[in-house]
This record gives C-alpha cells, structure tokens and sequence, in this order.
C-alpha cells in the first residue's frame, strides 16, 4: 500500500500539486495588487492548502473552532511539527491572519513573492531598529478581526516534540493586549518529518484551545502567558510526543 502511495504521489500528486503552488501564488500576486491583500492573501491560499490535503488523501479533523469570536484579532500560537503544519493551519483555522515568517522564507520562488504581496510579515532580527519595524508592521495588520499566527518554537521539530517558546509572540500579545490562542498540530510530523523526503498518509488534527486573555502588562503577563499557553499545547499531543526536546536551529 505504501508503494502505491509513492506511485500516486510521483505520477498524479506531484505534478498536480506544482502546478496548483504556481497558478496560486500568481493569483495572490496579481489579486493582492489589484484587490488588496485582506481578501487576496488569504483565500487562494486556504483553497491551495485544502486541495494540497485532498489531493493527497490526508484526512482532517478540527476542535474548538467554536470557542473564537467571529471579529476578534488573536495571535496564535501553534507548534511546529512539520511542513504540513502549514496546509493544516492555511486552509483549516478558518480565521483570516497574518504568518510571521524567516526572512529566509521570501526568497522562495513564486511562494516568497507571494506571501509579500499577500501581507504576511518576514522577521527580521539583524537589528533592533529593524526588529521594531517588524513589530510596528504586525501591529498594522491586527485589525478588524485579522490575526496573527507565530511558530513559538521558531523552527520545525527533529522529534515529534516541541521545543521551547521564544518570547516575541507573547511580547506582541502583551503590548497590544491581545488574547493569545494556544493551537496543537498533531500528524503533521507523521505525514512528512523534517528529514523525511516522501509523504505519508496520516490523519491531521488541529486543536484550538481556549484563548488566554492578558493578566496584566509587561514581563510577568509575558511569562504567565508562554507557560499556560506550552501547557495547553502539549496536552493535545499523543503521549509519545510529549515532553521537551530543544531542537538545535532553535536559537538561530
């Protein structure tokens, strides 16, 4: 059954798949300048991440959808399993958002260009005055019920388990006194892990958790924040993958 998979993705999948990666980030390229980016850089990706899951026979189940407010901006905070975090994520949230990414990310062919145009904000730590323009560009973003999703951990898992949480998510939450939102990935990993080079069918699950309002402001909120927030996304996780693993890009 495995080898049939391989076949299916080589001969159907793949090709299929390109061609969708091309014509989607042409149509959020080309929408986003005519359009505007809040409708443009949203929605073709969610329809690219959703075919991407379909065609590769991945079933999908969501929880807690219901516990978000239709009009409230949050920032999100999943962990990072693995590639597919990002379909999972995409096409199956359901809130329009923000990513904020590497920089190294926008040098990808047609997807960079892509997700500059679509408004997603690349993270850029090389200076402190750059750091807080990176800040200020999220800030702009976090209106009329647009969110903001960040990788906590900063980079993908070698293991299956999560690594620890960076701060600048939280800190952004704090300043601009948004709820954070804890989400578990759960199968990603199973499907394609970060040294893996062939897809695997699995089942994904994506759990979003009860949002964490502030406690207050500043460092304290900051840290009480990162902590409730681990917790929650760890609980979702199967037993195998729990516990911490720093991962060794992590601080890179």
């Amino acid at each position: 059954m495995k080898i049939l998979y391989v076949i299916y993705q080589v001969c159907f999948a793949l090709p299929i798949l390109l061609v969708l990666t091309i014509l989607t980030a042409l149509v959020t390229i080309i929408g986003s300048l005519i359009g505007g980016a809040h409708l443009w850089g949203y929605y073709p990706g969610k329809v690219w991440s959703r075919l991407i899951c379909y065609i590769l026979l991945i079933p999908v189940k969501v929880r807690g959808r219901e516990k978000l407010g239709k009009r409230t901006s949050y920032v999100f905070v999943p962990n990072h399993q693995g590639s597919f975090d990002i379909f999972l994520i995409y096409g199956f949230l359901g809130r329009n958002f923000k990513w904020m990414m590497k920089k190294s990310l926008r040098k990808l062919p047609f997807v960079g260009k892509a997700c500059e145009s679509a408004g997603h904000i690349f993270v850029d730590r090389s200076s402190p005055k750059k750091i807080l323009a990176t800040m200020r560009q999220a800030e702009s973003s976090l209106k009329d019920g647009v969110s903001l999703v960040v990788f906590p951990e900063g980079a993908r898992t070698f293991t299956g388990h999560m690594g620890y949480f960076k701060r600048g998510a939280f800190q952004l939450a704090d300043e601009l006194q948004l709820e954070v939102v804890p989400v578990t990935i759960d199968g990603s990993f199973d499907i394609l892990p970060r040294t893996g080079k062939w897809v695997h069918r699995h089942r994904m699950i994506l759990t979003i958790h009860d949002p964490i309002p502030p406690k207050g402001k500043g460092v304290e909120n900051v840290k009480a924040t990162m902590e409730e927030a681990y917790i929650a996304v760890e609980s979702a996780l199967p037993e195998k993958y729990k516990g911490m693993v720093k991962n060794e890009d992590q601080d890179r």
